[in-house]
This record gives C-alpha cells, structure tokens and sequence, in this order.
C-alpha cells in the first residue's frame, strides 16, 4: 500500500480534533452600558471628559493619581473603594467628538476578575439632554481553558458590567445636581 500525503492527512484528523479543543483559549466579551443625562452634551462632556478626573463622579473611585492629562499616553491609576487599582493608559482622546478611548496595564483581579481590558466613553446629543456610552472589551481573570468561578467570562462580564453602570449612575447624579 502507497501511503500519499491526502492520506495520512485524513489518518490523523481525528486524532487531532481532540487537540484543538483543549487549544481554545478565552473568547473576547464585550460590555456596553449607557445613560441619559439630562444636560447639554458639552456640559457632560466637562465632567466626564478629562481623563484623570474619574474619582470625581465614580462613586467606586477612592483615589486617582493621573499623569499627562488627556494626551495619548497619559496614564491614571484607579483605587477602588472595595480593594485593588486599576492602571490605565489613554489611547485616544478627541474633544471635538466627546470621545476617549484607553485601555488596562497590568491586571489586578482583586480590583476587576479580567485578564485585560479596552474602553471608550463617548457623549452623544439625545433629544435635549445627552447619551453616555461606556463600552468595554475584555478577557476572563484566568484565560486557562477551565478557569475559577471567579475568574470565569462570567464573572468578568458581571464586574465590567457592574463598574460602567455604577459609574454612569455617579456621573447623572453629579452632572444633574443629585449627588
């Protein structure tokens, strides 16, 4: 018997589909979360805009430390309240389009169970008040192919989610004169 390449090819496929479903890594999520402000889009923009002053409207916000304002490559070091620090570096920053977009350094899972994370915050007209969106993509604590509960898609997903929200809830309260 003549052994051609098609053929061991077709010999050791099935030995290998085994191989490539213990190689799937972490799949990227996404978070989006937004809120109507009942303000003029550049008003919120003046709140939520500079990059180093998210303590002064995020209510999980202990501490900011920022250097390099709101230049691509400034940078702000986040101290929650419940434990950990956040270090982030801005990527985009663009006044005229109430837009930024940064993204994480170095992990810390006790501030956020994610591997690694990339953000945008944009200010929208929305009838007489403005839109805020605040939409994320990320990766699970532990990108191992059987993570911890804690570490898991889901446990990110509900931490991400849980962050923006909390943020955009202090940002309506501060622009609107609530908190």
């Amino acid at each position: 018997m003549r052994l051609t390449l098609p053929t061991l090819v077709l010999a050791f496929l099935p030995g290998l589909a085994p191989v490539a479903t213990l190689a799937h890594g972490p799949t990227p999520q996404k978070v989006e979360q937004t809120v109507t402000i009942a303000a003029p889009p550049a008003a919120v923009w003046k709140v939520v805009g500079p990059f180093g002053t998210i303590g002064a409207w995020h209510p999980d916000v202990a501490k900011v430390e920022a250097t390099g304002g709101d230049a691509s490559g400034a940078s702000r070091k986040v101290t929650l309240k419940s434990g950990g620090t956040l270090d982030e570096g801005l990527d985009e920053w663009k006044a005229d389009a109430m837009t930024y977009s940064y993204r994480m350094g170095e992990p810390d899972l006790k501030a956020l169970p994610v591997s690694s994370y990339s953000a945008t915050v944009t200010v929208t007209p929305d009838g007489q008040g403005a839109k805020v969106s605040w939409a994320g993509r990320f990766y699970r604590g532990d990108t191992g192919n059987e993570p911890p509960e804690e570490l898991s898609d889901a446990a990110g997903h509900a931490a991400m989610a849980r962050y923006f929200a909390d943020g955009l809830k202090g940002l309506k309260a501060k622009v609107e004169g609530t908190r």
